[in-house]
């Protein structure tokens, strides 16, 4: 009987294991990765993927902030936590999902008819976690760990391709050195209303008050967070700010 199930999911699966990369010596929690809760016949039905999408997104913390630890020895905690963060998000893991295709597996109940397009992006997310945490259960970390290398490695440089947040990064970096939360205080406005110009400061504890300008506070935050990171030796001339 067992051999005849096997059998079965690899008739029903092979594509889709072709894609992974991976042969399952189970499809039980593959299964389940695959399942909306919306299939639920009951109430206490818990087969769907919920419970495998928590677990996978750890296993895919840990293993992509292992690749960026080792590919950037010489990053700080604030980058590392930027590249994580992008790397990890829901839109990442929904482009992942889209080249797999995996919406040509998952179950839904008749509430989720369209799985393509921006409106169910979360769906494929957590389904991708949820398959990460399927291939960990089945074949151990160094197989969920050789998934992901397949379909991140060529990632792991896209914050390399898009602008820096210097907000952001300065908060982490504050955080990281257990100076609290940076404070920004609008403390100019000149020009017309069409046209203003601000001025803000950015305080962090412990830290000289830096100023900024822009023709937004946002910008002029932003401005000001940029360059407290330059003068803290955080961010070097040229790098570039949203």
């Amino acid at each position: 009987m067992q051999g005849s199930s096997k059998a079965r999911g690899h008739r029903r699966f092979g594509n889709l294991e072709k894609r992974l990369g991976y042969s399952f010596k189970s499809f039980s929690n593959l299964e389940r990765a695959l399942t909306h809760s919306s299939v639920r016949k009951k109430a206490d039905n818990g087969f769907h993927y919920e419970r495998l999408e928590f677990f996978g997104d750890r296993v895919l913390g840990i293993a992509v902030a292992e690749l960026l630890f080792v590919k950037y020895p010489d990053a700080n905690e604030g980058e590392l936590s930027l590249r994580l963060n992008a790397l990890v998000k829901g839109k990442t893991l929904a482009e992942i999902s889209d080249e797999l295709e995996l919406h040509e597996f998952i179950r839904t109940g008749g509430d989720l008819k369209e799985l393509t397009g921006n409106r169910m992006q979360s769906v494929r997310a957590d389904v991708l976690e949820a398959l990460i945490a399927s291939i960990y259960l089945d074949g151990g970390m160094i197989a969920a760990v050789e998934f992901i290398k397949r379909f991140w490695k060529e990632r792991l440089h896209v914050v390399e391709e898009t602008k820096r947040d210097s907000k952001t990064s300065l908060q982490e970096w504050a955080h990281s050195n257990r100076l609290g939360t940076p404070r920004y205080k609008e403390t100019n406005r000149t020009g017309p209303d069409h046209d203003p110009l601000f001025t803000v400061i950015v305080q962090v504890n412990g830290k000289e008050d830096i100023d900024g300008q822009g023709r937004s506070k946002r910008i002029a935050e932003q401005a000001a967070a940029r360059k407290m990171l330059i003068l803290e030796g955080e961010w070097q001339e040229g790098e570039e700010t949203l």
